[in-house]
């Protein structure tokens, strides 16, 4: 009995700990410090979404002549992303065995989970869309300038795996008819994972998020705040 009351004493520690952690990363801004001179070219600005769910988000690009050209190597694994009728390119980085092995809850098994919470090979999930209702709670409409667009794709960009300058696609592997898995560069576990890959990926377009979001609620407050 005494043996579970300690290990119940440290689980709360434990579970008190990371709840710590998690309101520190919201409200401690990353970067720390914006350079006095910086401000946003509202001229060439440019507007991105955040796809939210319960745990994972994902981010979405608009689509323009020029950014079809940029993702043409997508066509190649059946993502129709020079149909006129897509809108967006929608991504998102995430485990391997829990991206994979885990389109619905229904799906839910222990090994993928037991995989989220230790360390994963990585992932990319490439879907379009047409219109997407920028009201819709789980959507946040986000604003980049020129540069800051440019290296945000350039940051998703550099998140595939290439051999001899080619994406590595999962073999046929997708939720549905248009969109497709990709290997990833870097590893995941329930720490450091989809959103806190989703956050890098803002911060490398110029906007400012809390230090360490593992959820998406705390990484939407912490855009909310600095931004």
């Amino acid at each position: 009995m005494g043996g579970l009351k300690l290990a119940a004493r440290w689980l709360m520690r434990a579970i008190a700990l990371l709840l710590f952690l998690a309101a520190a990363g919201t409200f401690v801004p990353r970067p720390l410090l914006v350079a006095a001179n910086a401000s946003p070219d509202t001229t060439s600005s440019q507007r991105i979404l955040l796809l939210s769910g319960p745990i994972h988000t994902d981010i979405a690009i608009p689509l323009d002549d020029r950014l079809r050209a940029s993702f043409s190597f997508l066509e190649d694994a059946g993502i129709p992303v020079s149909d006129p009728a897509a809108q967006w390119l929608i991504f998102g980085w995430g485990g391997r065995s829990f991206y994979l092995e885990t389109p619905t809850w229904g799906d839910l098994k222990p090994m993928p989970v037991f995989r989220a919470l230790t360390i994963d090979r990585s992932v990319m999930h490439v879907d379009v869309a047409g219109s997407i209702s920028e009201t819709h709670p789980t959507v946040t409409v986000l604003n980049v300038d020129g540069e800051g667009f440019e290296q945000l794709v350039g940051f998703i960009n550099d998140s595939f795996v290439r051999e001899n300058g080619t994406t590595l696609p999962i073999g046929e592997r997708g939720y549905g008819d248009y969109d497709r898995f990709f290997e990833a560069k870097g590893y995941f576990n329930a720490l450091f994972g989809c959103n806190t890959w989703t956050a890098a990926t803002l911060r490398a377009g110029g906007l400012r998020t809390g230090f360490w979001n593992p959820l998406p609620q705390t990484l939407v407050l912490s855009l909310g705040l600095y931004n």
